[in-house]
């Protein structure tokens, strides 16, 4: 399925499918420590390549920040706040925040918006010092990869810390699964320098938990 480019109010970027669907599912990328210019996140499109088909309903927004740093968050919040503002204009549909790796504590950071029906963490990237509030009365779902882990020059978030920021969240007053991915990974793909998407071991799994995800969102939206 094509995607279509659109231009963000922030000055952000994102990649639009299932233009005229009423409900909406907005994918929030990762970062770096040292600040660089936004890309494509891979395993936000390898998701979104393979899911807006089956969800027609929902509008697919896969974001790409003007700068990807966890240490310019506030810029990467904006352009999160900016897709949501986007994809809510002619919709009267609540949105799922989808956020991989830093992604996760830019949903978080964002949650409390009326029209946001609840957030899918992708290897959440969740620190300590980050308020869960917004989540309350609504859903944290998380999946992550069991050997997912940071390592030297290799991007990666420990399952003990989401599943600490999770049960944050529900101590706040948020409901939701938490769902280990034997031997996954972090995340579902990897971009090659020539572009090309690149599956990474259980990327299968990583799609049909975030597949359920969407369907409990679907479901529990007005028809």
């Amino acid at each position: 399925m094509t995607s279509s480019l659109v231009r963000l109010d922030s000055g952000a970027e994102g990649r639009l499918r299932n233009p005229d669907g009423e409900l909406a599912a907005v994918l929030v990328n990762g970062g770096t420590a040292r600040p660089l210019p936004g890309t494509w996140s891979a395993t936000s499109e390898l998701l979104a390549q393979g899911l807006a088909p089956r969800f027609p309903r929902v509008r697919f927004l896969e974001v790409r920040y003007r700068v990807k740093t966890w240490k310019a968050m506030e810029s990467c919040i904006d352009d999160a706040r900016a897709a949501v503002e986007h994809v809510a204009r002619g919709s009267t549909g609540s949105t799922l925040l989808i956020g991989f790796s830093m992604g996760g504590a830019v949903a978080i950071s964002i949650a409390a918006d009326e029209r946001i029906a609840g957030v899918l963490g992708l290897a959440p990237w969740i620190p300590s010092q980050l308020p869960v509030d917004g989540l309350h009365g609504k859903r944290l779902d998380v999946v992550h990869g069991g050997w997912d882990r940071y390592l030297p020059g290799v991007p990666g978030v420990s399952p003990s810390l989401s599943r600490e920021g999770f049960e944050r969240a529900r101590q706040a007053g948020s409901q939701g699964s938490y769902v280990l991915i034997p031997r996954g990974l972090h995340g579902a793909a990897l971009r090659r320098r020539s572009g090309r998407l690149v599956r990474l071991p259980r990327w299968r799994q990583w799609l049909e938990h975030t597949a359920a995800g969407l369907a409990r969102f679907e479901a529990g939206a007005p028809a």
